[in-house]
Order: structure tokens, then sequence, then C-alpha cells
């Protein structure tokens, strides 16, 4: 089913009483998790509305990732894209009984704190607990991604350091050095072989995970200021992913006039994988903030949330430079997430409330 962006409207909204910092949904769908500022990390179903915590982190988090021996293929996921159009509009554990839920596929979650810690979980277990715990990074780590193969685990931090990680056992496997500064994203290629790392100058390197050796890099700097007032840096991609065709995007803020209070203009920096060229994709609107949480959609249409005077979701559709949709949001977005199977976002937001929108042509029934 074509998507209709223009039709982007809240599907669900789960809530928790403490700020969330970050959003994924499982490899199948049928999962939201965010992370929140009470250290913990909740469980959402997005079909029943069932709410699970994972309490073990002693610090924020916001770096979250999945391993599956058996990754969902695209028919298990547009089937579970199915099961949430049955159940649109049913709220609590009674859409259970009501529509026909499959039950979920096992997955591992790995989890990154501020602490520097990754933490293993059963991601689809009724009580999830901590599997095992890895001491990973001197200072945060800020963010965690699992080769397509589902092998390897890389992390990346304060520390300025990558590294990579046997993925079922949390063995260590290579360091990957060289970035000047905090690192504040990490994904892989879809090759599996090459990996790319953002840091807090804007630099944007491209390794080679066979060798260990630093390829290229590309220059995403101006996502990056020093604030000469406040002696401060402010920068980094906030959000990043790598699409099917190997376009590389980076989310986070230009324009900086005030690094303290954040005060710039959200931005994605969009690299063709090829040559490397950077395409600067900017909000049709006028905004201050951040650009949090980016990704693409089946078509190779990009989208970005963020916050600051208030919550927006972005699209670029084809060769657009700047949005050519956008919707508001009810509240400042610190992460977005799309659904494995393309047809629906998620935001994290401030206020404690998590978002799913539906991108698909229709309408949500009243809940009553």
């Amino acid at each position: 089913m074509p998507l209709d962006l223009s039709a982007a409207r809240v599907e669900r909204e789960f809530k928790h009483a403490s700020p969330l910092v970050g959003c994924r949904f499982d490899p199948s769908g049928r999962f939201l998790f965010v992370t929140a500022q009470d250290n913990s990390v909740q469980r959402f179903d997005v079909v029943t509305g069932a709410k699970t915590p994972l309490v073990g982190h002693q610090s924020w988090a916001r770096g979250l990732t999945f391993r599956s021996d058996t990754p969902p293929q695209p028919a298990a996921t547009e089937r579970m894209a199915g099961v949430m159009d049955a159940a649109r509009g049913a709220l609590g554990s009674g859409a259970a009984s009501r529509f026909p839920v499959p039950p979920a596929a096992p997955f591992v979650l790995i989890s990154a704190d501020y602490h520097g810690k990754l933490i293993w979980w059963d991601g689809a277990a009724a009580a999830p607990t901590p599997i095992r715990t890895v001491e990973a990074h001197a200072g945060w780590c800020r963010a965690v991604a699992v080769s397509p193969d589902g092998r390897t685990l890389a992390s990346c931090g304060n520390d300025a350091l990558v590294k990579l990680w046997d993925a079922a056992t949390g063995a260590p496997r290579r360091t990957l050095a060289g970035h000047a500064g905090h690192i504040y994203n990490v994904a892989f290629h879809p090759s599996g072989t090459r990996l790319v790392s953002c840091d807090l100058n804007g630099v944007v390197k491209d390794w080679d995970t066979t060798t260990g050796a630093c390829v290229r890099d590309l220059d995403a700097k101006v996502l990056h200021k020093y604030d000469t007032g406040f002696r401060a840096d402010i920068g980094g991609a906030r959000g990043m992913a790598v699409g099917a065709d190997g376009r590389v995007a980076c989310a986070g803020i230009t324009n900086v006039s005030n690094a303290f209070a954040g005060v710039g203009n959200p931005l994605v920096v969009l690299f063709d994988w090829t040559e490397g060229k950077p395409k600067a994709l900017k909000p049709k609107d006028a905004f201050q903030g951040t650009a949090w949480g980016v990704g693409f959609l089946p078509d190779g249409t990009v989208v970005a949330g963020g916050g600051g005077n208030g919550g927006r979701v972005w699209f670029w559709a084809g060769d657009a430079a700047e949005s050519t949709h956008t919707v508001t949001l009810p509240a400042h977005a610190r992460d977005m997430a799309v659904h494995p199977a393309g047809d629906r976002i998620a935001v994290a937001c401030a206020t404690g409330s998590a978002f799913v929108y539906t991108l698909r042509p229709g309408t949500v029934p009243t809940k009553k």
C-alpha cells in the first residue's frame, strides 16, 4: 500500500512518568522501546498497548539496537503492519483478545548508557532482565548498531573510540581510533563491511570493519560550532542512518548562536556513498532547535524528527533540499525511529509521551 505523508496522524500515544530520551522499534515492529531520564528502558506493545519496564541501567540510556538469529523478512513485518492496522484505535490489553496477535519472535535488545555500559536483554521476554553487562567506554556510550548479518556490534562514545564486539557474546573484537573528540553516532553500511561514525566536530569517518582502517573522512562540519561566548562546542550527528542504497544521513544542529541554550536550526547532511558529496537538507519552515533522529522510508524519502521551539517531523522526497512535508508534533521530540515496514514513525518526547504516527492512507477511529 502506498504511503501518504499528507495523511500522517497519531495512531498510538504511550505515556511514561519521566521525560524520554530515545526510541527504536524492534526488528519485527511489534514493540517500541523507549529510554527515559529515570534510567529505565520501557517496552510498549504497539498492538495491545501493554507497557513493560526494563530496569538495569544506573544512568540515562539512549543507544538502542537489536540482534536476532533469524531476522524478520519483509513479508513478516508487513504482516505485523497489517495486525497494527486491524488493531488501530484499540488500546489496552483487551486488544489481544479481539485481534489475532502473533507471538513475539525472539530477539536481543542491546542498550547503551551514559556510564559507558552496554546491557544485553531478552527483548521478547515477559519480564526482561539483563543477560550481560559490558563496561564498554570511558564516559558516555552514545550509540550502538548491529551489522546486517547480526554478528557484529558497534559502539561509540566520549572516549573518541569506536569499538566492535561479538554481538552474541559481548566479546571485544576491535577498537577503531582516529576521531579527535566525542563520537555521537555510528551506523553500518548495508554491505556489513563498512561502518560510518560522526564526532562532535562533524567529522564522519568511513571504516573498513575487516581491517579496522579508516577509508576516508566525510565533511559534516556544518553540524559543529564553537561558541566563543560560552567557550563550548556544540554539534555532532544527533541522529544517523544509512539507507538501503548506501546514502548516509546525519542529523543535528547548525547556525548556532547560543551553545548553552542550543539555539540554532535543525539540519540533515546527506552523503551519496560513491563520491561522498554532502547535501544540506533544510526544513522549509522557520524553526529553532535540533534534529535528533533521522531515517529513510522505503521509497528513499528522508525523514527527521526534532525539537526546540516545539516539535516537528520533516520529510524530504526525491531530490528536494527543502522539506516537502512537515508534521507538527504535540511536544519537543528527542528521538525518532522508522518502523521496519516503513509505514510508520515513532517519536520520543520530553514530556514522557511517545507517539506512533501512521503514514498509511485512511483514518484512525475515534477511541471510545
